[in-house]
């Protein structure tokens, strides 16, 4: 098998650039794209980024690019890829996605049959297997994914398996909940630092506090669940199991945190406290029931960061417009503190009343929103 892998790390629009520097702190040179991170490496690499990356949507393999404008071109670039390099005799690999953007070749269904049948003729072919009798997939899985994008066609295996925003520590879930990965990247857009106290004012099921957490005590996101490349024979167990092993090394259990979750309704506490015992974490965030407008603090310098209920969730339009404008009384004596909103409300700055020194398209899922981000007055911090 190969020692070094073309891979791409899928990321949500406008999250890109957090997962290049991601990728990079973990000393991997790689090239930002849009919706993808491109960078080279081995099963090692392939291991590191799926522990490690808090933004990114999967890890894939580019098994090969080439044009396709007819079926017959699709047939034969697939055909000619090296998949002996990649699917050991007995894998199962069902071509479990194709996207067509753009493309004379349109039709998803038949350009996975082709792809399949191209995959079939040349595992045959490799392992000496005669056409009439049907290849046996009984081994391990490798999901295959095709994507056209004008006329050029992209192959791919997925390494990751479940998407990374699933952690595996949320037992149970609100209404709407943002993502992990999305919730870990407002984290790193944010001006927060472990030594800074963070507060989710509107904080559903706990996601930006446990993901805080993770960050501060710097836990690998991945390290509570398992990956599909790590069922794949020609994957070295003891590798996989020595990147782990250093990831446990670098988290610091020690650290203080003062981050601290609030929810109106106390089932969401609740929830949020059972996700965080799930992560190991219930003894490092507080959590509790209140009210927006009653959060009050003397901390200095602190970081807010909230995904309020906005009209397409939870609330409606008169709901929405009330709690904005309670937000922005609530929020405007804390002068040092920067707030960092998550939005699609268009009019969010006048309802809120004040305007952001910044703002970030972003999507949350398919919802095209607004981060909103307010810069607390700065103040030296005494750090004895």
């Amino acid at each position: 098998m190969k020692k070094e892998f073309n891979l791409v790390a899928t990321a949500a629009s406008g999250i890109e650039a957090v997962v290049g520097k991601e990728i990079r702190n973990l000393g991997i040179e790689c090239q930002v794209d849009n919706g993808k991170i491109r960078f080279k490496g081995g099963v090692e690499s392939i291991a590191m980024t799926n522990l490690w990356l808090r933004a990114a949507d999967r890890i894939k393999i580019v098994v090969g690019e080439f044009s396709a404008r007819s079926f017959e071109e699709l047939f034969q670039g697939v055909f000619a890829l090296d998949w002996e390099n990649y699917l050991p005799l007995g894998a199962k690999f069902p071509i479990s996605k194709a996207k067509c953007v753009k493309s004379k070749l349109h039709n998803e269904p038949s350009v996975q049959a082709i792809t399949k049948k191209a995959v079939v003729k040349k595992l045959q072919k490799i392992y000496h297997r005669p056409e009439g009798v049907p290849l046996q997939e009984n081994g391990a899985e490798f999901k295959i994914e095709v994507s056209l994008l004008k006329d050029k066609a992209t192959i791919m295996i997925d390494t990751t398996g479940s998407s990374l925003f699933k952690r595996g520590y949320r037992v149970e879930k609100g209404g709407a909940p943002i993502k992990e990965n999305m919730a870990a990247a407002i984290i790193e857009l944010s001006n927060w630092f472990p030594d800074k106290p963070l507060i989710d004012p509107t904080c559903g099921s706990g996601t930006f506090c446990i993901e805080a957490a993770m960050i501060g005590m710097n836990i690998a996101p991945g390290f509570n669940r398992d990956f599909a490349f790590e069922a794949w024979p020609w994957v070295d167990k003891d590798l996989v199991q020595r990147v782990r092993d250093e990831a446990d090394a670098k988290a610091n259990y020690d650290i203080e945190l003062d981050i601290m979750g609030c929810d109106i309704d106390a089932r969401m506490i609740e929830i949020a406290k059972k996700n965080a015992d799930e992560a190991g974490l219930g003894d490092v965030i507080k959590l509790k029931q209140m009210r927006l407008q009653d959060l009050k603090t003397d901390k200095i310098n602190g970081v807010i960061v909230s995904n309020p209920p906005y009209g397409e969730r939870l609330l409606d339009d008169k709901a929405v417009d009330v709690l904005y404008n309670e937000m922005g009384q609530t929020f405007a004596p804390l002068k040092t503190w920067s707030k960092f909103i998550l939005t699609s409300d268009e009019n969010f700055e006048s309802k809120y009343g004040s305007k952001a020194a910044k703002k970030r398209k972003l999507y949350n899922g398919t919802l095209k929103v607004d981060l909103y981000q307010f810069y607390g007055e700065r103040v030296k911090r005494n750090l004895d």
